[in-house]
């Protein structure tokens, strides 16, 4: 477990999880094939973004108590973001650092209550394209640390501006709520042309 001071990584467990799972798989008292998808499970994708989300819930949610209650709560919150997305993307965390012109996004939605912030689009050569992971169709979750679900438009840009030089984003990828979003924008702006007669 890391220290109070500085930020937790689960990198270095994974990574000695795997080098014991190789001198297992060369003792062969284990069968190889069983060892062999252990591995492939722990430098899977889907255990990054696991190991990610988890690392992130447990450097920004302030819990009293001993470091057992809180790995356990961080672990029980970590299962229920990827239970919250079941038949959908699995949750990713992005961090971005800002350049002169911003952090390279714009966002679309937030126009009511159920209403998700998407990214509408990732601007070319911005910090979002050159440090990579943020799609067009991602659907913010939290902007670093704070829900952000069920938040206005202009009060997510708010939270971005004031995010400082670095802002980490947790997102699922949900383009077809940014489909959804582009086809009743589109029906808004074709009544409203043909209500002023154009």
């Amino acid at each position: 477990m890391a220290a109070a001071s500085e930020p937790l990584s689960l990198q270095a467990d994974v990574s000695r999880a795997l080098e014991l799972l190789e001198k297992l798989q060369k003792s062969g008292e284990v069968p190889s094939a069983k060892l062999v998808a252990l591995q492939e499970v722990l430098r899977s994708e889907f255990l990054g973004a696991v190991r990610g989300v988890y690392e992130h819930v447990y450097e920004t949610v302030v819990m009293p108590g001993s470091p057992e209650t809180r790995a356990s709560a961080t672990a029980k919150a970590t299962v229920a973001a990827f239970a919250a997305s079941e038949g959908q993307a699995h949750p990713r965390l992005i961090k971005l650092s800002r350049t002169e012109h911003g952090f390279g996004f714009n966002i679309a939605g937030g126009e009511g209550p159920d209403a998700p912030v998407l990214v509408s689009r990732v601007l070319a050569s911005g910090a979002a394209e050159r440090q990579g992971g943020l799609r067009r169709g991602d659907q913010l979750i939290t902007v670093d640390g704070r829900p952000v679900e069920g938040e206005t438009h202009g009060e997510v840009v708010r939270l971005l501006r004031e995010a400082g030089d670095q802002v980490t984003l947790l997102v699922r990828h949900a383009p077809e709520l940014l489909d959804a979003l582009e086809r009743r924008l589109e029906s808004a702006r074709a009544a409203a042309a043909r209500a002023s007669g154009r």
